[in-house]
């Protein structure tokens, strides 16, 4: 038997030059906005609409994933 995945994970990063991006493992969901939770929004509907119509299973997904979204930041340093 297949053990299949609950969840969805992503990673959203800052752009380049502004706003930030969102992508997932796993999948081929990729999408940017000017702020967090735009890009949250965008994420969401994109992942929806990868998946709309797809066979999740044979995907590995299991039916109605939830997903988890981490939010990558650069370190502050202390200035000595």
């Amino acid at each position: 038997m297949k053990h299949l995945q609950h969840t969805i994970k992503a990673v959203i990063t800052p752009g380049d030059q502004s706003g930030y991006v969102g992508s997932c493992f796993g999948i081929p969901v990729v999408t940017q906005g000017a702020t967090l939770d735009e890009v949250v929004k965008n994420l969401k509907e994109a992942i929806e609409l990868h998946l709309e119509g797809e066979d999740l299973a044979g995907m590995g997904l299991a039916p109605n994933p939830s997903i988890i979204i981490t939010y990558e930041l650069e370190p502050e340093y202390a200035k000595a």
